[in-house]
């Protein structure tokens, strides 16, 4: 084990961590975390250390070797100081797409984005529900430890200049902001960063349908791959966010 002394407003501050490296701006665990309650103590950290864990699932393509990692890969610039410039519901109606080639599968909605989904009223405390997510993940194996420098877990994409959506988006501030409005809207928190997917641990997800309508009406829109992956319409996708912790997306 290795003692790594991140900069914060507390010089004291020190995480036990196994051997890792900075790769670009994220620091990497060179292997797979073996103690899954260390994503834990890294979220408890968070408030002293300003670095945000992620979970990093094993990927071909995404296997972080040598320094340039981050540029060798053609991401893209770090964005965390726009991302206040974007607005989530514009975000997201850019980003609405047009009907299904039946014409029925987003019924009740049409050619022009519902709007925002209301706030869910949750008293769970969302970075505590994502640090016991994380570690249950981390526990299944195949995941290495990744530490990023950012304000909020929302802001981690935007910090990195990830390009994991760069087949649907380059606009990596406008991502992080729509991840800021569900962390504040559903306690939805990011736990895991692949190549092309993002996990995020829910405190305080819909627990009816009108909700969870509303809410897979903004999951089409960010992420139109995970909602085509699904037989049946919006409403029938819906019924499966109703309740569920656990936020995965994927580009292809």
């Amino acid at each position: 084990m290795t003692v790594v002394q991140f900069r914060s407003p507390d010089p004291l501050s020190q995480l036990t961590l196994p051997a890792g490296r900075m790769r670009g701006r994220m620091w990497v665990s060179d292997e797979e975390l073996a103690v899954p309650e260390l994503y834990l103590a890294c979220v408890a950290a968070y408030p002293r250390t300003g670095h945000w864990p992620v979970l990093i699932p094993r990927d071909a393509r995404f296997e972080l070797t040598g320094e340039d990692w981050i540029e060798d890969r053609g991401w893209l610039p770090p964005a965390a100081d726009e991302i206040h410039l974007n607005d989530p519901r514009d975000t997201l109606a850019a980003w609405w797409p047009e009907p299904c080639c039946d014409g029925h599968c987003l019924d009740p909605y049409g050619a022009a984005f519902p709007g925002l989904a209301r706030r869910s009223p949750s008293r769970a405390d969302p970075l505590a529900e994502a640090g016991n997510t994380g570690s249950v993940i981390a526990s299944h194996g195949q995941c290495r430890l990744g530490l990023v420098e950012a304000a909020r877990p929302a802001d981690v994409p935007a910090a990195l200049g990830w390009q994991g959506m760069r087949t649907m988006t380059d606009r990596v501030a406008a991502l992080s902001a729509v991840l800021r409005s569900w962390e504040e809207r559903f306690g939805a928190v990011l736990i895991g960063l692949g190549f092309d997917t993002l996990d995020l641990s829910v405190a305080a997800p819909p627990k009816t349908r009108e909700r969870s309508l509303a809410v897979a009406a903004e999951h089409r829109a960010f992420c139109p791959d995970e909602f085509s992956a699904q037989p049946g319409t919006l409403r029938e996708f819906a019924a499966g966010l109703t309740g569920r912790r656990l936020w995965r997306f994927w580009w292809d």
